[in-house]
């Protein structure tokens, strides 16, 4: 019986080796599986020419993101060698006190990292003095050590092989102008420095001493002549570069009014074919003209009911400053506004053109309940001229609210109130804003529509500070605050659908435009 028992335990207990000995086996062979996919893995990244835009170690590795979003892991039970801050070569973190400069080989190259005869760590062939004790011994297919310098991120292997990836800070190259970079107050500057390595990349640009820019170009303007020192920092996971460079800007005089009308469409109103004159025969092009002629003359448009409009210019970039920055020009007088929307739009493409992206400048009426985002108005052209001259039922209108209506006539005026250069149909899309409009006889023959409080047009009298505008007010189209460096044109629409009695509609007017950064 005792040797049968004797018997039993010998197997158990070479079954337990033998077990033992199967799962150590497991895992030597799943360890040099993830070995070798290390070593496939960064073959691959050179095959692809990729290149390292940053690193971090996460969870027991190193995790490496390359150019093209992918990310390279690796045990970090290497050592990670790097040049540190102060110039000298640093060991997992540890300062060795030896200076990297001059030993290192010029751009480009890699150190030859190394374990001497003594266990220490070998740069370059100087003994850097920190042992190695951890990483020698290791199998050949091993990584001992990740370096970073001189724009290579290299892996050294146990039996002495290397594998080199490009990861290097962004490399800025800027333009180089004739005579150096020079521009005129009040205009647009722009820069388009080239960036290699730019990846991940982040930038800054820095005006005297100022942040003002974290995009890859630059777009700026200049309030006031004089030279201005820009530094431009691009920076990736890797590192950070940077390049400096002046700007001289030079004096220059500007008219301070409107310099050109882009476009002219006034919707129904009293005052249509009137201010400024139309025929039959008018276009889009004619009344343009007469529109910028009257603008650039001192004379005024009327932009009609609601959602008739005006798109003007200058010569000269509009500087958004501290506190209030234009005043656009109308005819308001006391307890009888008109208030006009002003959108605004920077040169963004440089083509001189009004066609970039609009801003609406948010007033005081802006988030009210009884403001309506997105409200779109069409009037329909009258098949004959009313004999009433009052005709209450003039020229009708429709909106996306499900109302319907019509503008009325208006004794005083005896032309058509309807642009005679335009189809059957106009339709005009904007912000709908309600009108303060009353009768304040209570019989029709006083009628008042009191001012917003402000950021508005033909809305304050024009010497009033309350019709000015400010161009941090501005808002893009999902109504988020925009930062805008400054504005070349704007447009002015009338926000209001109302009448009062034989006042008729009110209808936004232009008369002009002032800057209040100019004198």
């Amino acid at each position: 019986m005792k040797k049968i028992l004797l018997a039993l335990s010998l197997v158990l207990l070479l079954s337990g080796c033998y077990k033992d000995d199967i799962n150590d086996l497991k895992n030597d062979v799943n360890d040099l599986k993830n070995r070798m996919a290390q070593y496939e893995n960064l073959l691959d990244v050179l095959n692809k020419r990729l290149y390292v835009v940053s690193y971090e170690t996460k969870e027991g590795s190193y995790v490496i993101t390359m150019s093209d979003g992918s990310k390279l892991t690796v045990r970090n039970t290497s050592s990670f060698i790097k040049i540190g801050d102060n110039g000298n070569w640093w060991i997992d973190g540890v300062d060795t006190g030896k200076s990297a400069k001059g030993e290192s080989g010029d751009k480009g190259e890699a150190p030859k990292i190394a374990i001497g005869s003594n266990g220490n760590w070998f740069i370059d062939n100087v003994d850097t003095g920190v042992s190695a004790s951890g990483q020698k011994g290791k199998d050949a297919a091993e990584i001992i050590s990740v370096s970073l310098a001189n724009g290579i991120m290299t892996f050294t292997f146990a039996d002495g092989r290397t594998i080199s990836i490009l990861a290097s800070a962004p490399e800025i190259t800027l333009p180089n102008p004739a005579g150096g970079f020079a521009i005129d107050k009040m205009q647009w500057f722009k820069v388009e420095p080239q960036v290699a390595n730019a990846s991940g990349a982040t930038y800054k640009w820095i005006v005297n001493g100022q942040e003002t820019a974290v995009t890859a170009s630059f777009f700026y303007v200049f309030a006031n002549a004089g030279t201005y020192n820009i530094e431009f920092k691009a920076k990736n996971g890797v590192g950070e570069s940077s390049k400096t460079f002046s700007v001289t800007v030079a004096e220059k005089t500007y008219l301070n009014r409107i310099a050109r009308v882009f476009d002219f469409f006034p919707a129904p109103g009293q005052f249509v074919n009137a201010l400024p004159a139309a025929t039959a025969t008018d276009t889009d092009e004619t009344m343009r003209v007469k529109a910028e002629t009257a603008l650039t003359t001192g004379s005024m448009v009327s932009l009609g009911g609601f959602g008739g409009y005006v798109q003007f210019g200058f010569d000269h970039t509009i500087v958004n400053k501290d506190g209030n920055d234009f005043v656009v020009l109308g005819n308001a007088f006391t307890d009888w506004s008109e208030p006009g929307i002003v959108m605004v739009s920077y040169d963004a493409n440089g083509n001189g053109k009004a066609d970039d992206e609009w801003f609406e400048i948010a007033g005081s009426e802006h988030n009210k309940p009884t403001t309506i985002k997105n409200y779109e108005i069409t009037y329909y052209k009258p098949e004959t001229e009313p004999t009433n001259p009052n005709e209450p039922k003039y020229i009708r209108w429709t909106d996306n609210q499900g109302q319907t209506g019509y503008l009325s006539k208006n004794q005083f005026h005896k032309q058509t109130f309807y642009p005679l250069w335009k189809g059957n149909t106009v339709t005009f899309k904007g912000t709908f804003l309600k009108s303060n409009i009353y009768d304040k006889s209570g019989t029709g023959t006083n009628w008042a529509n009191p001012a917003y409080d402000w950021g508005y047009t033909d809305n304050w009298a024009n010497t009033d500070v309350r019709g000015q505008i400010d161009i941090s007010w501005a808002v893009n189209a999902k109504g988020e605050s925009v930062k805008l460096k400054g504005i070349d044109f704007i447009k002015v629409y009338n926000s209001n659908r109302a009448e009062g009695g034989w006042l008729g509609e009110v209808s936004t007017e232009v008369s002009g435009f002032k800057d209040l950064n100019l004198p």
